[in-house]
């Protein structure tokens, strides 16, 4: 059998295309490999059988620049993640993120409780990665969407210490009950956790009550229930669901802070957009996830009511 080149044996593994214009990665695998769909490209992607200059990434909305080289992989990996709670993002060397879904913590409260964080350790300990997740910030149980775990400790300090100048937009799309009555707004007050730790908001501080604003924005409104943007600009405990609450029209499925409403059996609120600067290249990152389906046939059900 003749022995092949370590470039030979590379060509059976990856198909290479070199970039000539500036485009997308999405938008160029759709035409470098024979015009697949949009849905078969992003399946390729979040494979992890895709690398720029050698790099591999989740990212379908990464520039590419002419000269750059990017590598398709022939083969599926057997060591991927498969998750129903987790779904890979984006990875590189130092932080990976995540999309979790409902019904799984983002972090153990108790070392024998399931969460997003041990599953991402496993997932490294499959592929040899001597690195663990460190939590940097958190996503309720009962909420879905975008969350990024640091995969040293360096960027976790580097996160942790300088996060409000890091992430620069971070939002949410919410169902809340009722007909909201304004297109947008703010809002503003001390919270503060009581002895039932039941976090309460107050236009005055209390003693101990941390100052929060959030930003919102109606979506869509029917006599039922409305969709609504919010844009944090601090990140407290339960800050969505609270402010919800004062707004006088609580997050659908919120057991804790809403009225009882809950028609489909989950807290209505997704973090669906998450941009930062890379805490080490100093790219600016940009990640967003649909809105959950349900969520729009929701409002679209009752709309026609």
């Amino acid at each position: 059998m003749r022995n092949l080149t370590s470039e030979q044996y590379a060509r059976t593994k990856y198909s290479e295309h070199v970039v000539h214009e500036e485009t997308t990665l999405l938008e160029f695998l759709m035409s470098a490999l024979d015009g697949i769909s949009r849905n078969r490209a992003k399946d390729i992607l979040a494979g992890h059988g895709v690398s720029v200059d050698r790099r591999e990434t989740t990212r379908y909305d990464e520039p590419l620049h002419p000269g750059q080289v990017v590598r398709v992989s022939k083969h599926k990996r057997s060591n991927y993640l498969l998750n129903k709670y987790v779904k890979i993002v984006y990875e590189d060397k130092d932080l990976i993120v995540i999309e979790k879904s409902e019904g799984i913590l983002s972090m153990p409260a108790t070392a024998k409780q399931y969460s997003a964080k041990q599953v991402l350790d496993e997932y490294f300990s499959k592929r040899h990665f001597k690195c663990t997740a460190h939590t940097v910030h958190r996503l309720d149980r009962e909420t879905s969407g975008l969350m990024m775990y640091a995969k040293n400790i360096e960027t976790a300090q580097i996160l942790e210490e300088n996060w409000h100048s890091i992430v620069y937009d971070r939002r949410y799309v919410a169902v809340l009950c009722g007909e909201m009555e304004r297109e947008g707004g703010t809002v503003e007050s001390f919270l503060k956790d009581n002895k039932a730790y039941v976090t309460f908001s107050s236009p005055t501080d209390p003693g101990g009550g941390k100052w929060s604003v959030t930003h919102y924005h109606t979506l869509k409104t029917t006599p039922r229930f409305s969709l609504v943007e919010f844009k944090l600009e601090t990140g407290r405990k339960n800050q969505i669901r609270v402010h919800a609450q004062d707004l006088g029209h609580p997050i659908v499925g919120d057991r804790k802070y809403g009225n009882g409403t809950d028609p489909i059996g989950r807290l209505c609120l997704h973090a669906y957009r998450l941009n930062f600067t890379h805490p080490r290249t100093g790219e600016r990152m940009q990640f967003e996830t649909p809105f959950p389906t349900a969520f729009q046939k929701l409002l679209s059900y009752n709309q026609d009511k």
